[in-house]
């Protein structure tokens, strides 16, 4: 590894090496390829399975298009190596032999069958860092059950809280759209990564990470477990807002988010609705009145609300200090003037699909660069590359390989 100071990428000295399927693994691998770190991903030669996750242009699937896989892998080197083989598994303890850290989201079942035991890893390779992402951790009555996102949110207890303030028991908790749960999984196999990085650089010692999303979750369901252990009094997602005004209205041309539960607040806000007699009413003299009242106070203001455009009615409430909030389109959020100054996207050359606009860093940096160096690696692109050109394996056998369907 070269000298950190030394590299203008900031994090450009470390050499990653990633395996696995889906999300968790490639965007904690991604979060620190996009600051300079050298990442291999290991995919299985039939590819990982967000090739075939789209959205895909036009929508014709192309494992080589999926907009996915490409936001996820961009900045990364390509290999295919199939781990269930002995050649295969010889071919990865050639990449740990150099990696800084390996980040990985196999199921704990099924490492040994593919070489990457925490623990035998670590034996192997003691300056490696084994960073392994999984739904329940590598221990634990349920340490081996087999778990997807629906699971992950349930089991952190995220989706017993969504949606919030309903009023609809008979209806099913909601998971969170998307994979959050296996992003909050590879944000924290980046972060506990690299702190252990820092370890490593005082004594050249490698460690396990044990990562699991079920605790990924549950740190960051706020005050929720206090309300718990403090009142024994359980939370969910049932009930109402015992704060008001506090709902989502129409206007006319998207929505707006109303959240006004201050007396300053809602006193600058019937101001500047005119105001209006039903204001004065005993049903809404104080914001826990507003709460309990809440429907027919938004029946009240919907007509309002419904007459204004929504950047008009945010631009007037701001002035006011009234905190509403557009709630933004993908659309309006690429045509963001704040995203846009912030050069918050970034474009991406990709072959075979032209430029792309892509969410860029989620943070500024003042010493440090993030960029997009390279377009996401196509299946297999880099094995010859890598696996010859740095590891020294001969050409012949790799071709040999290749036609035994090991790379």
């Amino acid at each position: 590894m070269s000298t950190p100071a030394k590299d203008p990428r900031g994090l450009g000295a470390l050499r990653i090496v990633e395996c696995g399927q889906g999300v968790s693994a490639a965007f904690g691998a991604k979060m620190i390829a996009d600051l300079g770190a050298e990442v291999i991903k290991v995919e299985p030669p039939g590819g990982d399975l967000t090739r075939h996750r789209g959205p895909f242009p036009n929508d014709q699937p192309d494992p080589e298009k999926s907009g996915l896989f490409i936001y996820l892998n961009a900045n990364k080197r390509g290999v295919t190596v199939d781990l269930g083989q002995s050649e295969g598994r010889e071919l990865l303890g050639r990449l740990l032999e150099k990696a800084d850290i390996l980040v990985h989201n196999v199921p704990p079942r099924e490492r040994a069958h593919q070489g990457l035991d925490s623990p035998t890893l670590c034996a192997k390779y003691p300056a490696l860092i084994v960073a392994s992402i999984s739904m329940y951790g590598d221990r634990g009555p349920r340490a081996n059950w087999r778990g997807y996102e629906l699971n992950a949110s349930n089991a952190g207890g995220w989706a017993y809280l969504s949606p919030g303030a309903s009023p609809y028991p008979e209806l099913p908790p909601l998971k969170p759209f998307g994979a959050q749960c296996d992003f909050q999984g590879g944000a924290h196999a980046a972060l506990t990564s690299l702190a252990a990085m820092r370890h490593k650089l005082r004594t050249g010692k490698g460690q396990a990470i044990d990562v699991s999303e079920q605790e990924a979750i549950a740190a960051m369901l706020e005050m929720n477990f206090m309300h718990w252990t403090y009142a024994g009094r359980e939370t969910s997602r049932l009930g109402s807002r015992v704060l008001g005004p506090w709902f989502l209205a129409d206007c006319q041309d998207g929505k707006i988010l109303v959240l006004t539960i201050e007396e300053d607040q809602w006193q600058r806000l019937v101001e500047l609705m005119g105001n209006p007699e039903w204001a004065q009413e005993e049903i809404f003299k104080d914001r826990v009145l507003r709460a309990q009242n809440m429907d027919a106070l938004k029946a009240l203001m919907t007509e309002w609300i419904a007459s204004w455009k929504v950047t008009d009615l945010y631009q007037a409430a701001q002035e006011r200090r009234i905190p509403f909030a557009p709630v933004n389109t993908m659309r309006q959020m690429y045509e963001s003037d704040h995203l846009l100054e912030r050069k918050y996207f970034v474009q991406l050359d990709q072959p075979g699909m032209g430029k792309l606009t892509l969410p860029g860093a989620p943070s500024q940096y003042g010493k440090i660069k993030w960029s997009l160096r390279r377009p996401a690696p196509r299946l297999g692109q880099h094995g010859e590359e890598v696996f010859c050109g740095e590891f020294g394996v001969p050409r012949e056998r790799f071709a040999r390989l290749k036609q035994a369907g090991v790379v």
